[in-house]
């Protein structure tokens, strides 16, 4: 009887026992639940989350969002190119004019010579200009040495052996107005002009009497071939297109004559340059006056 007793005793302090435990758990369930519901109020707000349709059960998917990696490009500030600054041309540290290129001029020291209007592209080939004449024959020298100089000088303009130079009176007349500027219709030492050079030349070295332009001795002149050309001819251009003939030289030797060159005055050319052989139109011979 007395452990029955004891037996029911211990079932209703079981029973109580359980009903304290399912409490205690209950409370522990409902204190959990709060915790995780203030838990979450509480990072929520720090995460960024996409929700999704919820599966079946009473879960919730939380898809996190990593911030970019990639760097930002920094802003390149483009520059203006700055213009080049042009200066004017002064002559003088005081002077402030302007220098202005002008066409159709050709200047050589002291003079300044105005071309044709048809020059202005394609002019006289010019030498380069020299500050002192070392061409000038010496004074002090005698009639053999004067000879030799000659034949030296006019065998380099010439490009031929000096034992073929043999015309000295002709040497001797071109070297008298060697240099001397040209100027239309000029007759003198100060300046000359293409015609009145061969006139004057002509006649003191072959006796020959020319009229006074180039033009009128083109006229007086007998007409030759190219193969029949020789020292003493004429040789005519028209440096102003198709009109009259303008320019006249005296033909010497290996395609080279003497004349009066608008850009270097008298002086020796080569015929096959570019310039003279397109205004190249005629070769002519006059003949000597007969002997009184």
């Amino acid at each position: 009887m007395q452990i029955k007793n004891f037996n029911y005793i211990l079932s209703i302090a079981s029973i109580l026992v359980m009903g304290s435990s399912c409490t205690t758990i209950k409370s522990i369930g409902n204190s959990t639940k709060k915790w995780s519901k203030n838990l979450q109020s509480k990072v929520t707000p720090l995460v960024k989350k996409d929700t999704i349709a919820p599966k079946p059960g009473n879960t919730t998917l939380v898809k996190f969002s990593l911030p970019s990696l990639k760097r930002k490009q920094p802003k390149i500030k483009k520059i203006k190119p700055i213009k080049p600054v042009v200066e004017d041309i002064v002559t003088t540290h005081t002077n402030t004019a302007t220098i202005e290129f002008l066409d159709n001029i050709a200047v050589k020291p002291g003079k300044i010579y105005l071309s044709k209007t048809s020059d202005s592209i394609d002019a006289e080939p010019a030498a380069p200009l020299v500050k002192d004449n070392f061409e000038k024959m010496p004074d002090n020298l005698s009639d053999i040495e004067k000879a030799n100089w000659l034949q030296l000088k006019y065998s380099i303009k010439m490009d031929i052996a000096v034992e073929e130079i043999n015309n000295i009176p002709l040497l001797t007349k071109i070297d008298e107005w060697w240099g001397t500027p040209y100027c239309l219709g000029g007759s003198s030492k100060g300046c000359i002009d293409c015609s009145y050079f061969t006139l004057d030349v002509m006649k003191s070295t072959y006796n020959i009497n020319l009229k006074r332009t180039a033009a009128e001795q083109y006229e007086q002149s007998e007409k030759i071939d190219w193969a029949d050309l020789k020292e003493g001819d004429l040789i005519f251009f028209k440096t102003e297109g198709r009109k009259n003939i303008t320019h006249v030289g005296i033909y010497l030797t290996n395609n080279k004559f003497a004349h009066a060159s608008t850009s270097q005055g008298v002086t020796i050319s080569d015929l096959t340059e570019s310039y003279w052989q397109k205004r190249l139109y005629s070769l002519g011979r006059v003949a000597a006056a007969p002997a009184q």
